[in-house]
């Protein structure tokens, strides 16, 4: 798994770029396709950046979660832990929920050996 998602970053990191994001710190670099008349990137020249590819999409495997490996799950209560496969889930801790109770997932958690991606300050 982790040779996957070493795959997947070097891929992430080729990929295609918004049209001239270097010249203005305002244009974001989320993709968006170039539209203009004589667009070097729409013309797909050697100098321009890259545009993307079908070819470009991320492995069904890995597709979707957490870069450490694991499903994420969104857990609100204690119980919720219950139904998570340690080995291949993850627990996400809602925003909602408050720091008792997060105190609690976290301690049942640990009895389940589950990991928790978002623990926050426990001492």
């Amino acid at each position: 798994m982790e040779s996957t998602l070493q795959k997947q970053k070097e891929v992430a990191n080729k990929m295609a770029k918004r049209q001239n994001t270097h010249k203005n710190k305002r244009i974001k670099k989320s993709w968006r396709k170039p539209r203009g008349r004589h667009s070097k990137q729409r013309l797909k020249l050697k100098s321009a950046p890259q545009m993307p590819e079908a070819g470009l999409r991320t492995s069904k495997d890995i597709r979707g979660k957490h870069p450490s490996g694991y499903e994420d799950a969104l857990v609100h209560r204690p119980e919720d832990l219950e139904e998570l496969d340690p080995e291949t889930d993850a627990a996400r801790i809602s925003s909602k929920v408050g720091e008792k109770k997060k105190e609690m997932i976290v301690e049942k958690a640990e009895e389940l050996e589950i990991k928790v991606l978002n623990p926050g300050d426990q001492e």
